[in-house]
């Protein structure tokens, strides 16, 4: 079943890419942040404006909260998130860093940045082989009863990591946010269309 579903990614989606825009590693590690409980169409519009007027990590860590408040206003919980922008970008200035380090144990340690936000980051920016698992790759894992409707976002991670060759765990990640996205949403899924219904447990 593992090996139809990826197929079927793999025709769907053959090079799926991070609908984040970025330029900069540390541009991606915040959008990231930010996008948490929005949209990347939304964190996308705010950081295109956030990024043009303050174009580095030092003049990030230098702009005043209020500032990046009034720009990133749009999005939710955007009044803590414009203070893990602050606190993230003073953090790599403050240890003289003007790029993110290779290091997962120091992303995690920043303000705002989890688990899955790591994963996503060092997947793009590093090409580590990583499965981050957000409200998307949960659903459609749990609808194809790959995992237990029970199971949290950690047992998901583990669970596809054994079951999916570790050389497409990146690739296999951003073709089910895309699928999850566009097709086999929370409402209203696109499963008339879907060529593994079949599969799935909620039909």
């Amino acid at each position: 079943m593992i090996n139809e579903v990826l197929n079927y990614l793999d025709n769907m989606y053959p090079n799926p890419k991070c609908e984040l825009n970025y330029s900069k590693d540390y541009e991606l590690l915040i959008a990231v942040m930010l996008s948490a409980q929005t949209t990347d169409k939304r964190v996308n519009k705010v950081t295109q404006v956030l990024f043009k007027k303050y174009p580095s990590i030092k003049a990030l860590s230098d702009a005043k909260i209020s500032d990046i408040e009034d720009i990133i206003k749009e999005i939710g919980t955007f009044r803590r998130k414009a203070i893990y922008v602050h606190e993230i970008t003073k953090k790599l200035d403050d240890d003289g860093y003007d790029y993110v380090p290779n290091d997962r144990k120091y992303i995690e340690s920043l303000p705002g940045v989890g688990h899955k936000s790591a994963n996503v980051f060092l997947s793009n920016i590093y090409n580590e082989p990583t499965i981050a698992v957000d409200t998307h790759v949960a659903r459609i894992s749990k609808r194809l009863g790959i995992v237990r409707n029970s199971d949290n976002v950690s047992i998901i991670e583990k669970k596809l990591m054994k079951k999916i060759p570790k050389d497409r765990w990146s690739k296999t990640h951003h073709q089910l946010v895309l699928f999850g996205r566009y097709h086999c949403k929370a409402m209203n899924p696109d499963c008339l269309n879907c060529k593994i219904k079949d599969y799935c447990k909620k039909k």
